[in-house]
């Protein structure tokens, strides 16, 4: 079933000074099936970024539009959009964005304390979500007070914890060493197994390996994609690093 349905996406920027036009998406157009882990790659400067915060309902395109289960975003009311997010979308972000002054597990819940559900609910889903990811046992620790790579785990628990329909990953490996890297992505492809969609932008042609499908975006448009197919991530990993050559060269 198709969850995301990105139709002739187009984003044009005017610099304040001198009025210049700056296309950052020129026509950009993919879906994304229910269950699926999709990668987003591209050079600085290739509208990658632009695309996810236009995902994310943080941005309005000029031409095209973005369907969610059928739903546009741009038909989502100014005042309803904070909603539409938390009830939609998970967010795992590159610095975390978690809250110092609260415990992982206050930050975790954050969502569904937003959201108004129960205390008996939202214990409910705690536990669920945080054993799985293995922060049970640090749920009353303040982010400081954790590794990286744990802080990224609690990131994501915070992201699965209101059952999002998609995940958007934005860079979710920037700010891990390689063995927290590798902890986070084995919770991503296990999150993914158990069906959740996960749509992430990286550099990173090692977690882009763990995907299903990867998109490459050059000047604004979707220039190549690969699907996984029956590939090892070794054997998906050198596919990506050959075309990331390709679109850097030109051949």
């Amino acid at each position: 079933m198709e969850i995301l349905k990105v139709n002739d996406l187009k984003k044009t920027y005017t610099s304040r000074l001198g009025g210049a036009q700056v296309q950052a998406l020129k026509g950009v157009t993919f879906t994304v099936e229910a269950g699926e882990y999709v990668a987003i790659m591209g050079e600085s400067g290739s509208g990658k970024t632009t695309l996810l915060n236009i995902l994310a309902a943080l941005d309005q395109p000029t031409g095209g539009c973005v369907e969610l289960e059928g739903k546009r975003l741009d038909a989502v009311k100014e005042n309803e959009l904070a909603a539409f997010r938390r009830e939609n979308l998970g967010f795992v972000f590159q610095e975390f964005n978690l809250l110092d002054t609260f415990t992982l597990k206050d930050n975790i819940l954050l969502p569904l304390v937003l959201g108004g559900k129960s205390v008996s609910e939202m214990q409910t889903r705690l536990m669920q979500t945080a054993g799985p990811l293995g922060i049970a046992e640090i749920l009353n620790k303040y982010p400081y007070e954790v590794s990286g790579g744990q802080k990224q785990r609690a990131a994501a628990a915070r992201a699965l914890i209101t059952n999002p329909k998609l995940i958007l990953a934005d860079e979710p490996t920037g700010a891990l060493d390689s063995r927290s890297s590798a902890e986070l992505l084995r919770v991503f492809s296990q999150m993914n197994r158990n069906g959740q969609t996960i749509l992430m932008v990286t550099h990173s042609a090692d977690a882009a390996s763990h995907a299903g499908r990867v998109l490459f975006i050059r000047d604004g448009v979707v220039f190549h994609q690969l699907y996984r197919g029956d590939s090892t991530n070794e054997e998906l990993y050198k596919k990506i690093a050959d075309t990331l050559t390709m679109l850097r060269t030109g051949r």
